[in-house]
């Protein structure tokens, strides 16, 4: 079966998408590094501190990854990233965090068959994100949702993951602070593709895209 989606049209897509909202984006990804890093100095030599913390993190992470993807949505949709995103989607916390454990127990299994099938799992099942915010799917069945539409797309979203490794290695490798532009890149290439993969919900601009 072909690719449902061209990583060099994911890639210019999603690059106008990233430079019209740079400071946005950037800027948010910016933001959330610096919390948690000051929230790891503020952990110290303490193991019941560090552990507390370290939950705090795993909750702020997820609603900042929860509002970063609804963030790009709305770009990609040609609106202005709300800040407002962040409040709408921490409702969705405790799935994403089942989601995601299910996803990494899942990866790992398969990664220690021989590595090959939890790359493979990993490709297969890595839209359960972007069902979660795009569609309040629930854990399992964003899980479930994001295998059917990866059928028969295993090799071109392995070229992908290989293309979005090669730009966070060029970010840092221009002095790091290129870092803040390979991320959103990488996570809005991320959505225009699920985008391109999940035809019947596409904007119709996404469908002649590719």
């Amino acid at each position: 079966m072909n690719p449902t989606f061209s990583i060099k049209e994911t890639f210019l897509k999603s690059w106008e998408v990233v430079k019209a909202n740079i400071w946005v984006l950037a800027g948010l990804f910016i933001g959330f590094n610096i919390i948690t890093f000051t929230l790891g100095i503020l952990a110290g030599n303490s193991i019941t501190l560090s552990i507390i913390i370290n939950i705090i993190v795993l909750i702020l992470g997820s609603i900042f990854s929860l509002g970063y993807f609804r963030n790009i949505f709305q770009a990609l949709d040609g609106e202005e990233p709300q800040f407002s995103a962040y409040g709408q989607e921490s409702r969705k916390v405790l799935k994403y965090i089942l989601a995601s454990i299910i996803y990494s127990i899942i990866a790992t299994i398969g990664t220690l068959l021989f590595i090959i099938p939890g790359i493979y799992l990993g490709i297969r099942l890595q839209f359960y994100a972007a069902y979660i915010v795009d569609e309040d799917c629930g854990a399992i069945e964003s899980l479930q949702r994001s295998w059917e539409i990866t059928k028969n797309q295993g090799m071109p979203l392995f070229l992908l993951l290989l293309a979005m490794i090669g730009i966070m290695i060029v970010g840092f490798i221009l002095l790091i602070v290129g870092i803040f532009v390979a991320y959103p890149l990488c996570f809005t290439m991320y959505l225009v593709v699920y985008r391109a993969l999940n035809v019947p919900n596409q904007p119709k601009e996404i469908e002649e895209t590719f």
